[in-house]
């Protein structure tokens, strides 16, 4: 095959001229115009119309420009997930600035370099994440706190043109080198994938449309931007809700949601439960993970997979994916949609032949800008396209494999380099070992992504010590001043050495399995003492996969997560008779403080009892 031939399978032609104008600004301002009484977002607290949505990110736009905000500058959004979140994002955009969203989480250290690395100067924020920005020397705008301040602003639209050339917004991905990189998206590559979304899925002012997404991971501005675009209504989902397979369905179920997006994890668990005839959704997008099993056929919905890194605006490849009893394959990731080049190529830049692995690359009208003041960083991902004679075309390397199949449909094959998808996250292993080296009491160290004795893919890291071993606790909570909760390892094992082959590299396949016997455990495991306990201990040691689990260990230090949580939420529920919620757990995350919490929500349950009932539920309940 000649260097200059076209893609094997069709990409969908970029077409310049055929890409819309008009930016989101202009879009939900029509829409405002169109219909300003209708609902534009709920988060289940509060309720705005297009009209107030509208008047109320003027005003705050209209503040930002009083403060000095001029065309292309970067404003960090920090900020709870609530309605205050999009008519923020929006207030930037109409003054012409780019968004850069924050999770209010984000230990201050990282959150420091984030935003001096994309020269922020404006902060917008509430005053319950101020603890976030803790010590910043930067501009902050309160939302809450300065209400009255901005509400005397203007309502009318400001007198700043938006265009496809003008940067829309930045978003952190995890770096390879130890540190984040900021990923800069254009108005164009948003408003293509707007148009794409819209027409393919057929979106209609009457869809109500479901927002999960954390405001720091890219698919929130999938569920945002389209939905408003068109006058459809979006519903955030409470924190809680969104991480529960069970809850999550009856919420989607309750509120009539008709299209929403869930990251692949979860869906794996959604399209497993039963749903009910009353079920308004038709159709449930996912992606940022692989999708290991295929639809029932009872499934009331269409499930749809997609594929696409941070660079190349959310979505890259599409698929509606159909049940398939017996299947061997994996579901595929789909075809290129709209305006966008899917190439499959080896070592030398050559397309290969379907059914081979190759690195994919990708072009067209999604593709970043580059990375934000890394020129350096940007020339090596972002290369130039060797079947284009369009002047200054470019494809995104984008690190993974995968090959065409027969019907021209792409298959994922996982990565070329070291990084990992957990729950979603796009995770660069280097940044975590970055991280764990700059401990003191830590010689050496790696860290793997493994799935754990129920399927679920979790973070290993090995560590040397120097001397004395450092506890979990230590560990973690030094982790957590660098990294977000999700690049936090969930077993820390010790090693005497980190095995390394010939070629210098760690030898992964010489790693020892994680055991009871050499995983990092609290220093004093402290043996269950009372019926309650000994029960708890039992269902936290299986449902993670220990023989044995100490009365003060935390059931996330050891590996548990939101997802493992549900899990553990139900096994106590069936064995105590009594509930534990989300956020409780995280509460009392130890065995012997969910072992009081459980008593005391059983006490609470037959509180109008007499004291001798009390204690015969207690004793039933602990056997």
């Amino acid at each position: 095959m000649k260097n200059n031939e076209q893609p094997i399978f069709g990409n969908r032609e970029v077409q310049e001229a055929a890409l819309p104008t008009l930016c989101v600004p202009e879009l939900v301002s029509h829409q405002a115009a169109l219909t300003p009484e209708a609902l534009a977002i709920d988060d289940g607290s509060n309720r705005l119309s297009y009209e107030q949505l509208e008047h109320r990110s003027n005003r705050l736009g209209h503040h930002l420009r009083s403060l000095g905000l001029v065309q292309g500058s970067v404003v960090g959004l920090c900020l709870e997930r609530s309605v205050d979140f999009p008519v923020a994002a929006l207030a930037i955009l109409k003054a012409g600035g780019a968004y850069l969203p924050l999770e209010t989480k984000t230990p201050i250290q990282r959150m420091n370099t984030m935003l001096n690395r994309a020269r922020v100067s404006v902060v917008v924020t509430q005053s319950s994440v101020l603890g976030s920005l803790a010590g910043d020397a930067r501009r902050l705008v309160v939302v809450d706190r300065g209400a009255s301040e901005i509400s005397a602003c203007p309502s009318e639209e400001l007198p700043v043109r938006v265009t496809p050339e003008h940067l829309a917004y930045v978003i952190y991905t995890s770096g390879s080198t130890g540190t984040p990189k900021a990923v800069a998206i254009g108005h164009g590559s948003l408003l293509n994938l707007i148009e794409w979304h819209n027409h393919t899925f057929g979106v209609t002012p009457r869809d109500r449309a479901s927002q999960l997404a954390s405001i720091g991971f890219d698919a929130a501005a999938w569920e945002l931007w389209p939905y408003l675009a068109t006058g459809a209504s979006v519903h955030l989902v409470d924190d809680e809700t969104r991480t529960g397979p069970e809850l999550l369905r009856d919420w989607l179920v309750r509120k009539k949601i008709t299209i929403g997006f869930a990251p692949t994890p979860l869906a794996d668990r959604l399209i497993e439960l039963t749903w009910p005839e009353t079920s308004s959704l038709r159709v449930l997008l996912i992606g940022a993970d692989t999708l290991h099993r295929y639809p029932p056929k009872s499934l009331p919905f269409r499930l749809v997979n997609n594929y696409g890194p941070t660079e190349c605006t959310v979505v890259a490849t599409s698929a509606t994916v159909l049940p398939q009893e017996g299947s061997d394959r994996l579901p595929p990731i789909g075809r290129p949609i709209d305006n966008t080049e899917i190439f499959i190529l080896d070592n030398k830049m050559k397309q290969v032949s379907a059914g081979q692995l190759g690195e994919i690359y990708i072009g067209g009208a999604g593709l970043a800008r580059g990375y934000l003041n890394d020129s350096a960083l940007t020339e090596e991902r972002f290369v130039k396209h060797p079947f284009s004679a369009v002047a200054g075309a470019r494809l995104y390397r984008t690190g993974d494999l995968g090959c065409f199949l027969p019907d021209g449909q792409i298959a994922f094959h996982g990565r070329v380099d070291d990084q990992v998808k957990i729950r979603g996250y796009r995770i660069e292993l280097n940044e975590v070992v970055s991280a764990l080296r700059r401990h003191s009491a830590i010689r050496e160290t790696t860290v793997i992504a493994a799935e754990n004795s129920t399927g679920e893919k979790q973070l290993i890291a090995y560590i040397v010590p120097r001397a004395a071993s450092p506890s979990i606790g230590e560990l973690r909570d030094f982790l957590a001043k660098e990294l977000p909760d999700y690049m936090l390892p969930a077993t820390f094992v010790l090693v005497d050495a980190i095995p390394v082959g010939t070629n210098g590299k760690v030898d992964r396949l010489a790693l020892p399995a994680a055991t009871d016997e050499n995983i990092l455990r609290e220093e004093a495991s402290l043996s269950p003492q009372t019926p309650t306990e000994q029960q708890v201990a039992v269902i936290v040691a299986g449902l993670l996969g220990f023989e044995r689990v100490g009365v003060n260990e935390n059931f996330f230090y050891l590996g548990g997560n939101s997802l493992f949580g549900t899990q553990l939420i139900a096994r106590l529920s069936d064995a105590f008779g009594v509930d534990v919620s989300l956020l409780g757990l995280f509460d009392h995350g130890t065995v012997s403080n969910l072992a009081a919490e459980i008593e005391r929500l059983i006490v609470t349950k037959v509180k109008a009892t007499n004291e001798d009932e009390v204690q015969r539920l207690l004793e039933l309940n602990t056997k």
